[in-house]
């Protein structure tokens, strides 16, 4: 494998961040929406005013009409130790969740309040740990280095996973790889990770954000509605069960090819053509 490859990975704006607080950067072009992990001198470790950021940041892109897919990716060369506890560890005491899920913002993890309609794609490398993990499982596609750490390390720590790995890890690995890592906070590598389902694509560390990228580009060349549609069909099938998904089969594909997008594939289709897509 080529270790020389250009890493796309853009950088961080300036003025840099304050290590103590961190920052999730935002940034927009054609069709999509980067969300940048930035306190590298931490390990990427999520502040209080980290996890709000990245709900804002969730909430924006989910608000921004033509923003069609999102890739979270990590300033530095690892995605995130995970929780920065010594910060953390009060709120949890005084059962204080709103900086984990704010009020009225659209939650990272599609776990409670608000849920996000669009595609979100993890570009993950070297330290991946607990928050990390769960916020890769909640996303669409996971690209990961051939370098990562990963680990859901919360019962070394005297808490328990509360951010979607307990139903997310299982429904992926199974019940005895899950709880193989859950209830010992064992790391694991990403072929392991990539044996469990956890992640679908395993490439050199600067080769990740590319192709993320690569993946977010053909998300966006596609129908937006339709995408999203998928995304909710599926999501029901996964949380109701098969029939409930299949019960609206007829009802959301009329309401599909009654949209510009349907037409403008057809149209295409007989002009040879690419579509061009505006998601209405």
């Amino acid at each position: 494998m080529n270790n020389h490859i250009a890493d796309e990975t853009p950088l961080p704006p300036e003025p840099k961040s304050d290590p103590e607080v961190g920052r999730i950067t935002r940034s927009f072009s054609n069709n999509i929406f980067y969300i940048g992990i930035d306190r590298p001198e931490k390990l990427n470790g999520f502040t209080p005013e980290m996890f709000r950021e990245m709900a804002l940041a969730y909430t924006e892109y989910e608000n921004k009409k033509n923003a069609f897919c999102a890739i979270v990716f990590s300033h530095g060369p690892h995605f995130t130790a995970g929780i920065d506890l010594p910060k953390i560890a009060p709120l949890m005491r005084s059962g204080n969740r709103e900086y984990l899920h704010p009020k009225n913002l659209v939650d990272p993890l599609s776990l409670r309040g608000l849920i996000r309609t669009k595609p979100v794609i993890c570009a993950v490398r070297g330290i991946t740990f607990t928050y990390g993990v769960e916020l890769m499982l909640s996303s669409d596609i996971t690209v990961a280095a051939d370098d990562c750490r990963f680990s859901q390390l919360e019962v070394l720590r005297g808490i328990m996973p509360t951010g979607g790995a307990t139903i997310r890890f299982i429904e992926r690995a199974g019940w005895g790889d899950a709880m193989k890592y859950l209830l010992t906070g064992m790391e694991f590598n990403s072929e392991q990770a990539y044996r469990m389902r956890l992640v679908q694509e395993v490439v050199n560390p600067n080769m990740v954000f590319s192709k993320a990228k690569e993946l977010a580009e053909n998300i966006v060349s596609a129908a937006p509605l339709a995408v999203k549609e998928t995304i909710r069909n599926s999501r029901k099938a996964q949380e109701l069960g098969k029939k409930a998904a299949v019960d609206e089969f007829d009802e959301v594909q009329t309401k599909l090819s009654l949209s510009n997008d349907a037409k403008e594939g057809v149209k295409s289709f007989k002009e040879k053509r690419k579509p061009r897509f505006t998601g209405n």
